[in-house]
């Protein structure tokens, strides 16, 4: 566990919010940021998952909130939660994302594609846009970081999740006007990952994995906790001066000319 001068974790008495965190990246990066002081509200879909993520951190650190990422009415509900219980808000980290098609997007259900970018992008605009107006969070005042979830796939285009990429360039670039329109206040900032070993890419490696690492100079596929840890530093007062920063952790996919 990082830990400051004081010899309490980097974000000891600060709060968090993480969606899509009942497992995979998203549980790993509240892991993460509880080991190092802080408190947490996990949100995702489904109640039962989201309860047993919880219930494998300490109890007076986390509190859960059920629902979809696209939904105004659980994001207020998410927000009134963390003002009521821990009094305002200081990282927000958007994970939440889903990516239900594969195949060349020429053939994409368009309803299928405006679900993606629902919730993989006008979600991630609708969490920051509701952390910043609500009333007792205090999240500008407080010097709020974002941390959003980009991919690989927002730069090189992948086969098989063309859509996906797409979505998560927007998210990248969403970023970066982000941070330019709230500095000084808040800072924002993206992790794009490649491949990481989460129920979520299994299609990507699943019966091939020492395979698809053998294209990383790392000659491994990430792991959540590789996630985290970044997501962790562009949280913490350590990156106080990046902001609009998208940071690559792919194992040396992209340098070596590779894609997810």
């Amino acid at each position: 566990m990082n830990q400051n001068s004081s010899g309490q974790g980097r974000f000891a008495g600060r709060t968090a919010v993480v969606t899509g965190a009942s497992r995979g990246i998203g549980l790993a990066i509240a892991g993460r940021l509880v080991a190092e002081g802080a408190r947490v509200c996990l949100t995702a879909r489904k109640t039962g998952p989201l309860e047993e993520a919880a219930a494998a951190l300490p109890p007076d650190s986390v509190v859960t909130v059920a629902g979809r990422a696209d939904d105004p009415g659980h994001r207020r509900e998410v927000l009134d939660t963390v003002a009521r219980e821990f009094g305002g808000l200081d990282v927000l980290v958007n994970n939440a994302g889903i990516n239900p098609a594969y195949g060349p997007v020429i053939g994409l259900d368009l309803d299928v594609a405006r679900k993606v970018l629902e919730v993989n992008v006008l979600a991630t605009l609708a969490w920051v846009q509701a952390a910043v107006a609500h009333p007792r969070l205090g999240f500008a005042e407080r010097r709020g970081t974002v941390v959003n979830l980009s991919s690989v796939t927002g730069d090189t285009p992948s086969p098989g999740i063309g859509l996906y990429g797409v979505s998560k360039a927007a998210v990248s670039h969403l970023t970066r006007t982000l941070a330019a329109e709230l500095g000084p206040e808040i800072r924002v900032n993206a992790v794009a990952p490649a491949v990481v070993r989460t129920r979520f890419a299994e299609a990507l490696y699943e019966g091939r994995e020492t395979e698809v690492a053998a294209d990383y100079p790392l000659r491994r596929l990430g792991e959540p906790s590789d996630i985290a840890s970044a997501v962790a530093y562009l949280a913490s007062e350590d990156s106080s001066w990046v902001t609009g920063h998208v940071l690559t952790v792919d194992g040396g996919l992209t340098v070596a000319g590779g894609t997810a």
